[in-house]
């Protein structure tokens, strides 16, 4: 049972269909709250928060401004108190150079430091073909890591105005300012984001035949840890990071070198394919070793797909939050 319902069994104002009215936008505000904040996990904890909001003020609602927008104002809000006084989420290729197989370092910085991956399907924005495209792009590691290096109001401004098609009128309404500000925020906001790095793979909505077969030829080769097979699959200039790690590897001769060197427990390791994660390919990955023969959980990889290789690979290794969110089983049989 979700703390809206919970409210709703608790007495609050309204009805069940009323409750229903609210629920029907939590997919768009999860992405919405998931751009501004970074993290599925506190993306999810702001739509509790908004709709809970909205229900106990439901019965106040004068209904001047259609429902949706009231929610975004609420949830703007919510995001907004959320990100007062806090660092920015990142990732490894964010705060600092590429190390060298001869320079490595794993030191682990806290959960609250990295972006955090969201499933495929979990934060749609819904509309016509145009909307989407725009919403998995949008969605991709390496946007919401750049929409972070804006101060929030300008992140609120950029999301609601270029990924959700709001108009410069109807922003400056939900943010209590005016239209030229919405627009200098807008601009500020273009500016910041032309310096930093906002390229990505293929979403894994729009994968081809050949790069469906790509994937499975990836998952073949990682479960015989064939370094042969995967030298042809992985770009030159592929990069490789693993949160909590700061560090992350530049170049496939480094991400080969790591698996085959402090990497090489991962060899015999088992890969589950999921809905996938920030609109690219995901895979579940087990390394062998556990009870009764049994495979554990290592890390979540998300890969980036481009020109028809392996351009980029994330390991999420906060696998007990992480893989309950993507379905992934606590553990493999042998």
């Amino acid at each position: 049972m979700t703390k809206v319902e919970a409210a709703v069994r608790s007495g609050g104002a309204g009805t069940a269909e009323a409750e229903s009215r609210l629920e029907q936008h939590r997919s768009e505000l999860t992405g919405y709250c998931y751009r501004m904040l970074g993290s599925s996990f506190e993306a999810e904890d702001a739509v509790q928060e908004t709709l809970i909001r909205a229900w106990r003020s439901l019965d106040r609602f004068e209904g001047r401004s259609a429902l949706r927008s009231w929610l975004y104002r609420i949830a703007t809000n919510v995001c907004l108190d959320m990100l007062s006084g806090r660092e920015r989420r990142a990732l490894p290729m964010d705060l600092g150079p590429a190390r060298t197989l001869e320079n490595v370092s794993l030191n682990q910085l806290p959960e609250a430091t990295w972006i955090e991956p969201i499933p495929n399907g979990s934060a749609g924005t819904g509309g016509d073909p145009a909307d989407v495209a725009v919403s998995r792009e949008t969605i991709k590691l390496a946007f919401v890591t750049a929409l972070q290096h804006l101060p929030p109001r300008q992140r609120a401004v950029l999301i609601l105005r270029e990924v959700l098609r709001w108009k410069a009128d109807e922003v400056a309404e939900l943010l209590e300012t005016s239209v030229p500000s919405v627009n200098s925020a807008l601009q500020r906001a273009r500016a910041t984001l032309s310096t930093t790095d906002t390229a990505s793979g293929d979403s894994v909505e729009e994968l081809d035949a050949e790069q469906r077969e790509l994937l499975e030829r990836y998952v073949d080769a990682f479960q015989r840890y064939d370094m042969s097979a995967l030298t042809a699959l992985i770009h030159e200039d592929a990069t490789q990071s693993m949160p909590p790690y700061e560090m992350w590897l530049s170049g496939r001769g480094d991400i080969l070198g790591w698996w085959v060197g402090p990497g090489a427990g991962c060899s015999g390791s088992r890969l589950v394919a999921t809905v996938g994660a920030n609109g690219s390919p995901a895979f579940g990955q087990y390394k062998p070793g556990g009870p009764d023969g049994s495979f554990t959980p290592w890390a979540l990889q998300v890969l980036e797909v481009s020109g028809g290789r392996i351009a980029g690979f994330t390991f999420f290794l906060d696998t007990e939050r992480v893989f309950p969110l993507f379905g992934l089983p606590p553990r493999l049989d042998p």
